[in-house]
């Protein structure tokens, strides 16, 4: 620990008496500093022992003594040592009696113990003190990199812990609680995820002093990676702040837990080349040799049903898709679930994720949340609809069939991007209508260009031809029940029909005729 004017009170060779503030001698000592001015304040920065002959001061003046005295406890000086029998052959009354007023520890220096005595016992104690702070910085170094090598970050953490008489807890990518130790400080480092989230945001390394939960302790939070985006998140909880010894340790812990993350970013980088291999087999139709390249790592993912999800675009914030990848990968982590992710490119994204797992639900949420965002505000100003994230997801799917799901992924991605969507399940395609999709622009172009020329002929008041064409239409062809919904004879009715087959050069005896005219009048009215 580092001097206290206790330690130097009780120095033997110094041979100091204690005049005044008793009770505050625990106080650590910065250093001890020799001034003769009247108001050496300008010159401190606290915590120094200020040691005096008094040579320009009148210290038996009281009024001089409580400013001189005042000043000095504002300033933070910790201790006052009055050397006697230079000009004092004692500390006058005045000065003691203001020094215990003001709670300032005044300390009497005996004429045989020169100053620079003293200065050398406060810098060698300090000394020491550091000299022990790196031993102790160097062991805790030492332990924790054994913990590390045997026992993972979990152990390093545990480790830490005990290093700092506190708490310590691991966080992935996205922010989410990974690890604690010791495990009661999980609920405490749960609530701390919306800071790991800002702090995540900054640009790396980053770190950030936050009070706890409930003022509980004081917490540190540090970024981990040495790429622009943090890969983790430590965070050091502690009753006080961190001495010499403690941050050594946390230092030390910093760099492992960074050396650990980047070596996983390049196993990652390999299984991910793994990954890649493995769905070109599985949409090649190769289940068997998908499985033996893919061995354990995917666990069982290729053995139950899964579902396939495709993205393209980018997110918010112009990382090509890294908000979906972390979003799905952490919520499979968390659950236990194996999933592939592949990067087909700088703006695809492929995922098999569990069919009813986390991930996909993850996944959901994620694009829940981009919607509501596009809906308060209108992101297309800043960039065409070709730049935003639009996501499909196929129904459940087997190995065997895995070349369908994608093809189920890409043509709900396709909906979704038509629709202005982020997300469309597959299945809500096929449980759903048909009529949605005549809302593209392609479909209302044709639909006008074929209908234009009988809504030409009803505009000069010639007849009711686009009407009458949609009645008949919708009772299928049943001349009197469509007459009767237009108020009409049937003759009447059938002379409409003939004089559109005229206009529009088409046999309505044609049922691809009839098909394509029916849906042009829907898409017609879907546009009203």
């Amino acid at each position: 620990m580092p001097p206290t004017l206790a330690s130097l009170a009780h120095h033997s060779a110094l041979k100091l008496t204690v005049r005044a503030g008793e009770g505050r001698l625990d106080v650590a000592v910065r250093w001890a500093h020799v001034s003769e001015l009247a108001d050496p304040v300008p010159y401190m920065e606290g915590g120094e022992l200020l040691l005096t002959t008094a040579l320009k001061l009148d210290a038996e003046d009281a009024k001089a003594m409580r400013r001189y005295v005042k000043r000095l406890v504002g300033a933070g000086v910790v201790g006052l040592g009055f050397a006697v029998g230079v000009n004092y052959d004692e500390i006058p009354k005045v000065l003691v009696d203001t020094a215990e007023e003001e709670g300032l520890p005044l300390l009497e220096v005996p004429r045989r113990t020169p100053f620079i005595a003293i200065s050398k016992a406060v810098s060698a104690a300090i000394a020491a003190d550091q000299y022990r702070a790196v031993t102790a910085g160097f062991a805790a170094q030492r332990e924790l990199t054994r913990q590390a090598l045997s026992d993972g970050p979990e152990g390093l953490l545990a480790a830490l812990a005990a290093q700092v008489d506190g708490w310590a807890a691991l966080y992935d990518a996205s922010g989410a609680l990974v690890a604690t130790a010791p495990d009661w400080a999980g609920r405490r480092a749960a609530r701390l995820t919306a800071d790991v989230e800002r702090l995540r945001d900054r640009p790396a390394p980053a770190s950030s002093v936050v009070g706890g939960p409930d003022n509980e302790d004081r917490v540190e939070l540090h970024t981990l990676g040495t790429g622009r985006r943090p890969r983790a998140a430590l965070a050091v909880g502690t009753a006080s702040a961190l001495g010499t010894a403690e941050r050594y340790a946390v230092h030390s812990a910093i760099a492992l837990l960074t050396l650990t993350t980047e070596r996983s970013r390049s196993l990652q980088a390999a299984q991910d080349r793994i990954g890649a291999a493995v769905l070109r087999l599985l949409l090649a139709g190769h289940p068997d040799h998908a499985r033996a390249v893919a061995g354990e790592l995917y666990g069982g993912l290729l053995d139950a049903p899964f579902r396939v999800i495709v993205g393209e675009g980018v997110t918010a914030d112009g990382d090509p898709l890294g908000g979906l990848a972390e979003v799905v990968e952490s919520a499979a982590a968390r659950s236990g679930e194996a999933v592939l992710v592949v990067a087909e490119g700088p703006r695809r994204l492929v995922v098999l994720a569990v069919d009813g797992g986390a991930a996909v639900e993850a996944c959901g949420e994620y694009a829940a949340t981009l919607e509501a965002a596009r809906a308060s505000s209108d992101t297309r100003e800043q960039g065409g609809e070709d730049d935003e994230l639009v996501v499909g997801l196929s129904a459940p799917s087997g190995p065997i069939a895995a070349a369908a799901a994608y093809k189920q992924a890409e043509q709900a991605l396709s909906v979704a991007r038509r629709r202005g969507r982020v997300f469309v399940e597959h299945e809500q395609l096929a449980a759903g209508s048909v009529l949605p999709l005549l809302a593209d622009d392609a479909v209302r172009a044709f639909a006008d260009g074929l209908l234009r020329p009988l809504s030409e002929h009803d505009a000069t008041g010639r007849g009711d031809l686009v009407a009458s064409l949609r009645a008949w239409l919708s009772r299928h062809g049943q001349w009197d029940a469509a007459a009767a919904d237009l108020g009409v004879h049937r003759h009447t009715l059938r002379y409409r029909m003939r004089r559109v087959e005229e206009i529009l050069g088409r046999s309505l005896d044609d049922p691809d005729v009839r098909m394509e005219l029916w849906l042009a009048l829907k898409a017609t009215a879907a546009a009203e």
